[in-house]
This record gives structure tokens, C-alpha cells and sequence, in this order.
């Protein structure tokens, strides 16, 4: 599939800002099973400074400075991405679970990708006896990690209630789980700590959601905004996608922009302004294949 995207964020500040300094994470990657064809980045005002870069994940991070006064700020990411079919792994061609905590807890490997760094608590997921054992119930003795790991998944999707008004951006998973609704942030972060809680590396995964449906289907829960999923390590096979707010694989629907521990790291923009004043956030996502990409 090939997807032309939009997203336009917009800042209305309370009162003039002096200085502002920003860090973006808007631009989709160019690696396996995803290129991008073509891709910019407009900042409005136009920073005084500017260096795009990658973070330690491997994610596009543009950092940004403005020095002049400024009552609004607005990012705009034009790109066409290729998602390409990648090979299907069933569920139960995979190690059992209790094997996959084994060799991800043995594992010497530091680099980006490695399961070390999504197999512990991070910054906005903690690990919690609940959601431990709500996790649990997917993983009996023996069962391919793969498998446990998509029923998780499905389980996720039919218990919680899609809310966009019942959390916020910082709303830990604890209580989300507690109230059974939440976006698609919320449900991530629970799948991630019960798969943490059981010692299976898993990471936090930011992205978009096509806006047309395939003839017959229904609109995926997520679309027309920034969406997130997780991705489970399933030992030998890698990194697997899985999308908790509906209860599937993350597949040809599905454009990655960024990748990391948990929303922490992902965070399409974030920094400091200068401003006693609070302010509107508005975020518009256009996300449409190109006719006959399919």
C-alpha cells in the first residue's frame, strides 16, 4: 500500500511566547517493510534553529528553536509512505513464552533494538500486580509467545471501552485499567505492563491509521489521528506487531512513525515555552492510500 499523509498540529498560545524550544517526532522511518517516497516538515514560525536527527531508537528527531515572539505554532508533515507486505508468522510458530523470558533475560545485545530495553518499567509504564495477572490469564504453561500475546490483544479490545473523554495524555495505565476505557495510548501502555510483569519485552509503537476503510469493512478505532500499537518480542522471529484498540496485527492499515519504550519516547512534540498562559491543541490527520497502491 501506498499512503499519502497529512498531519497538521496546531499550538494557540494564551498570550505571546518570547522563546520556545521543541523536539518533533512527526516523520515516518525508512526501513524494513516501510519506505517513505517523499516527506517534509514545515514549522510556522520558522524556527531560528533547526537540526534533524535521529534519538538512540532510531526515530527522524527534529530539534527545533524559536527566538522570536509568537502566538501560535504549527507543524505540518506532508509525506507518501510504502508499507509492504511483510511475511505472516503464525502464532504458534513460536517459542514458548516462558523460553522467549529466558532468552530475553540472558541476552547480552545493547543496541536499539535489543530486548533489554523494553523489558523493564519505564516512564510512563509501570509494572502493577493487576495488570500482571489480567496478562497472565493469555499465557498458561507452555503456550507459543506469539499466541498469548495475540489474545492479549483481542481480550484488550473486547473489555475496554474506547473513550477519547475518559483519559488524558498523561494518565498512567494503572488507572486506566481501572476504568476499562481509554484511547488506543492507554490500551498500549496495559499491554505493555502485563507483558512486562511477566518478563516479555515489549514496546511502545506510534503511528497512523489509514482514514478509508476497504470496501465492506468498518473504520478501524484510531484512524483520522495519531494512533499507537505495541510491539512484542517473540524471540527469534523479532519484533511482531500487535494493535490492542482492534484486536489485530499491525499490518498494511498500519504506518509507523516512531518507536520506543513507552509515549515518553515517541511524543510527536514536546519542550519548553516561556508562558504564564495556557493554550489549545488541535491535531488534524488525513491518512489516504493512492488509488491503485492496493
Amino acid at each position: 500500500m501506498i499512503y499519502d499523509i497529512k498531519q497538521t498540529t496546531h499550538y494557540a498560545y494564551g498570550e505571546s511566547v518570547p522563546v520556545s524550544r521543541h523536539m518533533i517526532r512527526m516523520q515516518p522511518p525508512h526501513d524494513d517493510g516501510q519506505s517513505v517516497i517523499a516527506a517534509s516538515l514545515n514549522v510556522q514560525p520558522a524556527p531560528h534553529e533547526r537540526n534533524d536527527t535521529r534519538d538512540f531508537f532510531g526515530n527522524h528527531l527534529t530539534q527545533i528553536a524559536i527566538d522570536a515572539p509568537h502566538e501560535t505554532l504549527t507543524v505540518t508533515l506532508h509525506a507518501r509512505v510504502r508499507v509492504e507486505q511483510t511475511a505472516f508468522i503464525p502464532a504458534d510458530d513460536t517459542l514458548a513464552w516462558e523460553e522467549v523470558v529466558r532468552l530475553a533475560r540472558e541476552s547480552s545485545d545493547i543496541g536499539p533494538h535489543a530486548p533489554v530495553h523494553r523489558l523493564f518499567p519505564s516512564r510512563m509504564v509501570p509494572l502493577d500486580p493487576a495488570l500482571t495477572a489480567y496478562a497472565a490469564l493469555s499465557f498458561p504453561v507452555g503456550r507459543p509467545v506469539l499466541a498469548g500475546a495475540t489474545e492479549l490483544a483481542e481480550r484488550i479490545q473486547a473489555d475496554f471501552v474506547y473513550d477519547p473523554t475518559a483519559t488524558a495524555v498523561d494518565t498512567d495505565p494503572v488507572h486506566a485499567f481501572a476504568l476499562r476505557r481509554g484511547v488506543c495510548q492507554d490500551f498500549a501502555h496495559i499491554m505493555i505492563a502485563g507483558l512486562r510483569g511477566l518478563g516479555l519485552p515489549a514496546g511502545y509503537v506510534s503511528g497512523f491509521l489509514r482514514t478509508v476503510p476497504p470496501p465492506g469493512q468498518q473504520r478501524l478505532e484510531g484512524a483520522d489521528a495519531t494512533h499507537a500499537w505495541v510491539s512484542v518480542w517473540c524471540g527469534p522471529k523479532g519484533w511482531i506487531g500487535l494493535d490492542p484498540t482492534n484486536g489485530m496485527r499491525a499490518d498494511l492499515d498500519h504506518v509507523r512513525i516512531a518507536e520506543g519504550r513507552d509515549y515518553a519516547d515517541v511524543a510527536p512534540l514536546d519542550g519548553i515555552i516561556w508562558s504564564a498562559a495556557g493554550h489549545s491543541l488541535s491535531v488534524a490527520v488525513d491518512v489516504v492510500p493512492v488509488s491503485g497502491s492496493a
